[in-house]
């Protein structure tokens, strides 16, 4: 199986920035689409931005050109770093891939969730 490990939420004031990082580990064959969800209290869980083996990125409107994904396929580590932080951004966020494990079977895997608090 794969095991997500998140990092570096916190609270920070309007404006503001953090870098979320998440490490995967496990038995782990290929790693595929990483992203990052995110779940508001009293909201459903979103999409916030995802990013290929190949490198393609894809955000949801509201974070595009604030929010930056990326990834190190070295470290099986995926990145997400968020600029110019808004209130309504504060929620747990989620580290998510699409992966192969080394009995071939591929299937969905989540992280715990970071909170991420933004102050007004």
């Amino acid at each position: 199986q794969v095991q997500l490990v998140e990092s570096g939420g916190g609270l920070v004031q309007a404006g503001g920035s953090l870098r979320l990082s998440c490490s995967a580990s496990g038995n782990i064959f290929s790693i595929n689409t990483l992203g990052w969800y995110r779940q508001a209290p009293g909201k459903r869980r979103e999409l916030v931005a995802t990013i290929t083996s190949g490198g393609t990125t894809n955000y949801v409107d509201s974070v595009k050109g604030r929010f930056t994904i990326s990834r190190d396929n070295a470290k099986n580590t995926v990145y997400l770093q968020m600029n110019s932080l808004k209130p309504e951004d504060t929620a747990v966020y989620y580290c998510w891939t699409w992966s192969t494990v080394l009995d071939g079977g591929t299937d969905n895997y989540w992280g715990q969730g970071t909170q991420v608090t933004v102050s007004s």
